[in-house]
């Protein structure tokens, strides 16, 4: 499959999954996950210590002891598209979208094992970084709010980045059916803020 077919592709499930009105750039048009007040609909680790809702924003810093911890919806996804912002707090921000299990996610931030920006690139454990976004460089901005859209139908992700088509990619190793996690990853002093979290089934 080219980029273009995919491209074709997904662009089809995001207008099939909202209707003919929908838009990348239009986020409510999809159901809201995060309602900005509270957890509701997400599974909070035990003695939660990093995650928090303030002034509309789900905020994720690193404890004292910089262990990694993840927040997961309560609901698992097969095929979706989903849409949201992130704005990089302090220290060095190693974040990312898990798609449907720990193994596979959407790179936000600085790599932890290549140590430069690897956003909006997919990680497959076992993989590294098997494919890079494109033009990220020039979208991405440090010190205010990005937007995202990730679609995965079936074995295949694709990202835009502020409104711009960056990555597709094919997974064989994808599994069918999971939850979606927010990820705070160990070793490191960070925070992150993330808000207008919104997530629709594809068919």
């Amino acid at each position: 499959m080219t980029t273009v077919q995919f491209f074709t592709i997904a662009m089809m499930c995001l207008l099939l999954s909202a209707g003919a009105g929908l838009q990348r750039s239009n986020a409510q048009h999809l159901p809201s996950v995060f309602n900005g007040k509270d957890f509701t609909g997400w599974q909070v680790p035990p003695d939660n210590i990093w995650w928090r809702v303030e002034q509309g924003t789900l905020q994720a810093t690193s404890g004292p002891e910089r262990k990694g911890s993840a927040l997961w919806t309560d609901p698992d996804y097969e095929n979706f598209v989903m849409e949201f912002e992130f704005k990089f707090g302090e220290g060095v921000v190693d974040s990312g979208i898990f798609l449907r299990t720990e193994s596979e996610q959407i790179q936000i931030g600085i790599s932890g094992s290549l140590k430069r920006d690897m956003t909006a690139s997919p990680y497959i454990a076992g993989k590294g970084y098997p494919a890079e976004a494109e033009g990220i460089a020039k979208l991405l901005k440090r010190d205010d709010w990005n937007a995202m859209t990730i679609v995965t139908k079936g074995k295949h992700y694709a990202v835009w980045l502020n409104g711009s088509f960056v990555m597709n990619y094919h997974s064989e190793t994808a599994i069918k059916k999971g939850p979606i996690g927010l990820q705070l990853h160990p070793n490191n002093e960070m925070s992150i803020g993330y808000r207008n979290i919104r997530i629709a089934e594809l068919d």
